[in-house]
This record gives C-alpha cells, structure tokens and sequence, in this order.
C-alpha cells in the first residue's frame, strides 16, 4: 500500500525559510555596501528576491506536473535527492572561504541576476511540489501550490529585508551561518519526507 505523503503549512514555511538563505546572504552585502540605507533599499531588495523565490517553484512545479505520472513510484526519493542536493551546495559554500563582492548597485540587471541565482533552487524545489503535494487548505493541487509559493515568496521578502537591515549593523558577520543553517533545514525535510515514506515516520 503506497503512503500518500503531503507537505503541511510548516514544512512550506520552513522550506520558505531555507529556501531564502542565499538571498539573506546577498542582502547582507547589499546592506554592508549602502552607505545610507533607505525605505526604497528594503523594498527593492525585498521585491525582487521574493517575487523571483515564488515565481521560480510554481515555474518548477507547473514542469514536474507535467511528468508526475512517471515519476509516481519515485517521487518521495525525487524529492529526498533534489532538497538534499540543494542543502549540500548551500552548506558548501558555507564552508568555503570565497568571498563574495558586495555591491550597493540596484539597477534592474543587477537585481535580476541576483534574483535568478538565488532563486535557481527553487526551480528544483518546486519540481517537489509535483512529487510531493502541498495540503494548506481544501482546494485542488495547482490553488494550495500558488498559496504554499506566495507564502516561501513573502518568507524571502520579510528575511531578504531583515538581510539588509543586519548587513548595516553587523557587517557579513552572519552570512555564512545563515546558509548553513538554509542547507540543513532543506537536508531535514528531504530525510523526513523519505522516512515518511518508508514508514518510518
């Protein structure tokens, strides 16, 4: 008997979570690097890396829902793979020693790089939501997949203008935890949706 296994609002908030640690990071440097930060600074930063981190899953989930029938038998294992990809290259950089350039500038190219590359994992992320639905309320599939990616968008809003503020008045000092921590929730929840579905959970 396959286990039908569903993502709750907290897994959505918490992968929400994870999910904007990269764009935490950038908005960290974009603070560091602005002189006078302003009301527009929050806003913009805010605005494009949240839009792109709900607008990247629903493009990932509208792709996978296109191949779910095949990927039925494997989807729990899908998922598990694809989170803990994600995580592992998170935590890599983390851990490296690399260090990025910080830059004040807010133009639209700028951003809409910055965005995309933040976002990118979201793409793979929403491919999970194909494999593994989202049940925030009774509604079909697709309606709780545009709630669960405007709730991880309004997560990287709310972070990425926290990101900016803490870039200000801490420097970089917590960049590279905050992805640490963004790979590990994103391990997490890819070991129990496995575990979930080899009735372990």
């Amino acid at each position: 008997k396959a286990v039908l296994i569903i993502m709750s609002i907290l897994e959505i908030l918490l992968l929400g979570i994870g999910l904007s640690m990269d764009a935490f990071a950038v908005s960290i440097c974009k603070g560091l690097s602005t002189k006078k930060l302003q009301f527009k600074h929050y806003l913009i930063i805010g605005a494009w890396f949240g839009g792109f981190q709900a607008l990247m899953p629903f493009i990932g989930y509208l792709l996978g829902a296109g191949f779910e029938k095949y990927i039925n038998a494997v989807a729990s294992w899908i998922a598990f793979v694809l989170l803990a990809l994600i995580g592992g290259n998170m935590i890599r950089e983390a851990l490296s020693k690399e260090e990025e350039n910080a830059s004040a500038a807010l133009d639209v190219k700028t951003m809409f790089l910055m965005a995309v590359a933040t976002s990118i994992d979201a793409l793979a992320v929403g491919i999970t939501f194909a494999c593994v639905p989202v049940e925030i309320m009774a509604a079909s599939q697709l309606m709780n997949t545009v709630v669960a990616v405007c709730l991880i968008g309004l997560t990287t809003f709310t972070i990425s203008c926290l990101g900016v503020k803490a870039g200000s008045v801490f420097g970089a000092r917590y960049k590279s935890k905050a992805e640490f921590v963004g790979g590990a929730i994103l391990i997490l929840i890819g070991v129990k949706i496995l575990l979930e579905h080899l009735g372990v959970l």
